[in-house]
């Protein structure tokens, strides 16, 4: 193989694949990424085995062919390179030559042959496509994707469950301690589909939808998604992401959320989260408990552990109901109110057994957002 390509172009690529690439695996291929050049393009992959994640650019092809390199170390040379046009050829030694345009800089790698590493999956031309904007794709991880599961062990719940029916997507996500629901309507698409996508793949994900709204085209960046046998395909940004959904099954989500709670308590977000933020310093460290009090109209927040001593912070809300007092944790509820944008939240809660909600104070009939926090006794 032999080929001239753009640094930008080339590093943009092998930096996203990177990502994918294990490098702790017993595989060697798989901390790999692939390199493949035809006609005038450069193909670059990445796999897991569980994720894969390919992209490609322009380039001039002198000679057609694939190698694979280990992914850090050739981001790590191209990144040294100088600005402009670089060469990559392979060598009959089993290494790559990494050459400026301009300048006597080069580098060599070691490389295998690109029949050596694993194929990646396609999706069958026949599958049914989606398409939603990458914005909301990525509101719908951001708002959700704090509360899976680090358990991997435990797989039903270390991953997001994805479904669309009708004209509605939804995420949802949880631990056993607190859900997450995020849904909004798609309009002029109706579709049925229901994906379990783990939390490796939900943090790639994330950082894909990022980088496409980074290129400054958010308002026009959709993502295409397919569910083609056990993976699901995402064309977003210019890079096509496959994912090994996981076959299990999701907890009944809809009996975990309060139909109705008998007291609603109405704060302003930010001075919440800050309050909490504050008063969780003297919370014990092994559970990170606060104790939430409402009170002639205040929300009093309370923390005290025989290690750290004791915190008390308090803002006025409106509430309706009789006073009560609850504990949980203070970072489950930091990472919802992070999460929202709106500058009041409703913070709906019954008996100090009882799961407490939050919701944003204003939603429209697109996008509806729901938390649920099981409470701990302190």
């Amino acid at each position: 193989m032999e080929i001239v390509v753009a640094k930008k172009d080339l590093l943009r690529l092998v930096a996203r694949c990177q990502g994918v690439a294990d490098r702790k695996s017993a595989m060697p291929a798989l901390s790999n990424v692939l390199l493949t050049a035809e006609g005038n393009v450069l193909r670059v992959s990445a796999t897991d085995m569980y994720l894969g994640l390919t992209g490609q650019t322009s380039a001039e092809v002198s000679t057609a062919g694939a190698i694979a390199v280990q992914a850090r170390d050739l981001h790590d040379r191209i990144k040294a390179m100088p600005e402009g046009p670089i060469s990559l050829a392979s060598s009959g030694g089993g290494q790559a030559i990494i050459k400026a345009a301009g300048s006597p800089r080069r580098f060599t790698v070691p490389a295998i042959p690109g029949t050596d590493f694993p194929v990646l999956p396609q999706p069958d031309p026949a599958a049914p496509q989606l398409t939603l904007p990458v914005d909301l794709l990525s509101k719908l991880i951001a708002r959700t994707h704090f509360s899976i599961s680090t358990d991997e062990t435990r797989a039903h719940v270390n991953s997001a469950l994805f479904e669309w029916s009708g004209d509605r997507v939804r995420m949802v996500t949880t631990d056993g301690h607190r859900l997450s629901k995020m849904e909004a309507t798609v309009e002029g698409v109706s579709a049925t589909a229901t994906m379990l996508i783990p939390l490796k793949a939900i943090n790639e994900l994330r950082r894909l939808a990022d980088d496409a709204r980074a290129d400054g085209k958010e308002a026009d960046a959709l993502v295409s998604i397919r569910q083609s046998g056990p993976n699901a395909f995402f064309d977003i940004g210019g890079m096509r992401f496959s994912v090994k959904l996981v076959d299990a099954q999701f907890p009944p989500y809809q009996q975990v959320i309060p139909k109705t709670t008998d007291r609603t308590v109405r704060a302003p977000r930010k001075a919440f989260s800050d309050a909490l933020d504050a008063v969780r310093i003297a919370a014990s460290e092994r559970t990170g408990g606060v104790k939430l009090t409402t009170t002639n109209g205040l929300l009093r927040i309370t923390s005290e552990s025989p290690e750290s001593g004791y915190g008390f912070d308090e803002i006025p809300v409106d509430f309706a109901g009789n006073d009560l007092t609850i504990g949980f944790n203070a970072k489950y509820f930091l990472d919802v109110l992070g999460a929202l944008e709106d500058e009041e939240v409703l913070l709906g809660v019954s008996g100090e057994l009882d799961p407490a909600i939050i919701r944003p104070a204003t939603e429209s009939d697109k996008e509806s957002f729901v938390a649920v926090v099981m409470p701990m006794r302190i």
